[in-house]
């Protein structure tokens, strides 16, 4: 049975599929000794190899993402994260994984690996991602039940969640699922309204002692533990 070449690059978690391509337009693929071509198929019995140039080391970073800064395609006049990376720091090339709401703050994760995109985002494979919620009315067991057992949002059962009371109207919150507006939309939900939404984790990675507007590199056991977290090792 043969597979395209670049759909077996992404399997093997060595490069996704645009840039499985572009590595074997640069000639950086070898089947068999041989400079692949585009669209090649490959079956079990070939051996792929690719140049030793042919990747890079990857960026990870733990960014604290402020209250009205734009995750991703901002409208005139607003500011998005890859500009002020690169106005603030010079650091270009990279992306947010997943978004984070203008009115929210807290942990993003920042690379050029679009390798993690897919593990990252997609819930079927519950990553915890952990938030600090603050509302406008004191916070109850009974409620905080509720958002353990899951809540209906407009038709839909949350699946069910770690709640545990911070304070008198501050709680944690841990989701292994992200929809739109999804915290914001279960405590609507409940009678309360989310006064500030602040992410801290995910997966391993901590917002730690970042201020917002400010990052760390994810390096070592922390980023070893993540991709293997993430199934990429």
């Amino acid at each position: 049975m043969s597979v395209r070449l670049n759909k077996y690059l992404a399997d093997k978690k060595l490069a996704s599929r645009r840039e499985a391509d572009r590595l074997i337009s640069e000639g950086k693929v070898l089947v068999n000794g041989k400079k692949a071509v585009l669209g090649q198929q490959i079956t079990e019995d070939d051996i792929v190899r690719l140049a030793p140039d042919a990747t890079k080391p990857r960026t990870y970073l733990a960014y604290y993402k402020g209250v009205g800064i734009i995750t991703h395609s901002p409208s005139s006049g607003e500011t998005d994260i890859v500009t002020r990376l690169k106005k603030d720091y010079g650091l270009t090339g990279l992306f947010p994984v997943g978004r984070l709401d203008k009115a929210s703050e807290g942990l993003l994760i920042i690379t050029d690996d679009g390798l993690i995109t897919g593990p990252l985002l997609d819930t079927g494979n519950d990553n915890e991602k952990e938030y600090e919620v603050t509302v406008d009315k004191p916070v109850t067991i009974g409620l905080l039940k509720q958002l353990a057992r899951g809540v209906n949002i407009e038709g839909y059962k949350t699946k069910p969640a770690l709640a545990v009371p911070k304070g008198r109207n501050v709680f944690r919150l841990v989701l292994t699922e992200g929809k739109k507006h999804q915290i914001r939309r279960m405590c609507a939900a409940l009678g309360w309204q989310v006064e500030n939404l602040k992410r801290v984790r995910i997966v391993n990675i901590e917002l730690g002692k970042l201020k917002p507007n400010q990052y760390r590199k994810i390096a070592g056991k922390e980023l070893k533990d993540f991709l293997k977290a993430l199934g990429m090792v």
